[in-house]
C-alpha cells in the first residue's frame, strides 16, 4: 500500500511516502513558515521525485493531534481535502504515537513530549521492544511534576524523551535526549504508524486542550 502522508503539528512540516515498511521519499522544512504556505510544495515535490502522482496514492495519513491548533487544522484539512477529491481512506495518527515510532529497533521507554505551553507538555510513555511499540499511558496535558513523578517509578529500562519539547524536560529532569535526526515529528514515522483506516469526512483533530478562544470565553462567563 502507497501512503502519503502529512505531519504539521508544531514548528516543522513535512511529507512522506511509504510502501509497507519501506520509505520511499521524505521531504521537510523546518522553519517558522505558515504551513498551509508549504505543505502543498512538499507534497508536489516528494511526489516528483519518487516519479509518483497522487492518482498511484492508496491511502492518506496525518498527524491529528495533539499540537498546534492552527498546524493541525491545516494539515488535517489538506488530506481531507485531497482524499475527498480521489475518495481515499485516510488515518489519522497520534502526534506522540508517531513520535515513539523514531525509537523503533531499541529496548527503551519512550517518553513523548511536546510544549503544551500554559505549564504543561502534551505526553505519552511507550514501551519500545525492537520493532513493537506498547502504549503504557493515553495522550495527556500534564505538568512536568506530574510527570516527573511518574517517571521516578520506571526503573527496568532507560527512558528516552523524543519530540520537539524533549529539551525542555531535559532541562528539568536530566534525561537522555533522542539524537536531532529522529526527535522531532516527521510524516515518514506518521505513514509507519497508520493502521485503522477510515473516511475522509471521519477524520478529525484532537486537541487534548480545548482551544484557546473556547477556554476564553468560557472564563468570562
Amino acid at each position: 500500500m502507497l501512503i502519503l502522508g502529512l505531519e504539521s503539528s508544531a514548528v516543522a512540516a513535512s511529507c512522506a511516502i511509504t510502501q509497507d515498511s519501506k520509505i520511499l521519499g521524505y521531504a521537510c522544512v523546518n522553519v517558522r513558515i505558515t504551513h498551509s504556505q508549504t505543505l502543498i510544495p512538499l507534497v508536489e515535490g516528494v511526489l516528483k521525485a519518487a516519479g509518483l502522482s497522487l492518482d498511484d496514492i492508496d491511502a492518506l495519513a496525518v498527524s491529528n493531534g495533539p499540537g498546534s491548533f492552527t498546524g493541525l487544522r491545516i494539515s488535517v484539512s489538506a488530506v481531507k481535502g485531497l482524499a475527498l477529491a480521489r475518495g481515499l481512506p485516510v488515518c489519522g495518527v497520534s502526534t506522540l504515537l508517531s513520535l515513539a515510532h523514531n525509537l523503533t529497533g531499541r529496548d527503551v521507554i519512550a517518553c513523548a513530549v511536546m510544549d503544551a505551553r500554559r505549564n504543561q507538555i502534551y505526553n505519552a510513555l511507550f514501551d519500545i521492544n525492537g520493532e513493537d511499540i506498547t502504549r503504557l499511558t493515553p495522550d495527556r496535558a500534564i505538568s512536568l511534576d506530574e510527570l516527573s513523578e511518574e517517571l521516578a517509578d520506571i526503573t527496568e529500562k532507560e527512558i528516552v524523551l523524543v519530540g520537539d519539547g524533549a529539551e525542555l524536560v531535559e532541562s528539568q529532569l536530566y534525561l537522555p535526549v533522542a539524537a536531532e535526526i529522529i526527535r522531532y515529528q516527521n510524516a515518514a514515522s506518521v505513514c509507519l504508524s497508520a493502521k485503522d483506516f477510515i473516511t475522509a469526512k471521519e477524520l478529525m483533530p484532537v486537541y487534548i486542550r480545548k482551544p484557546q478562544a473556547e477556554r476564553e470565553r468560557e472564563n468570562k462567563q
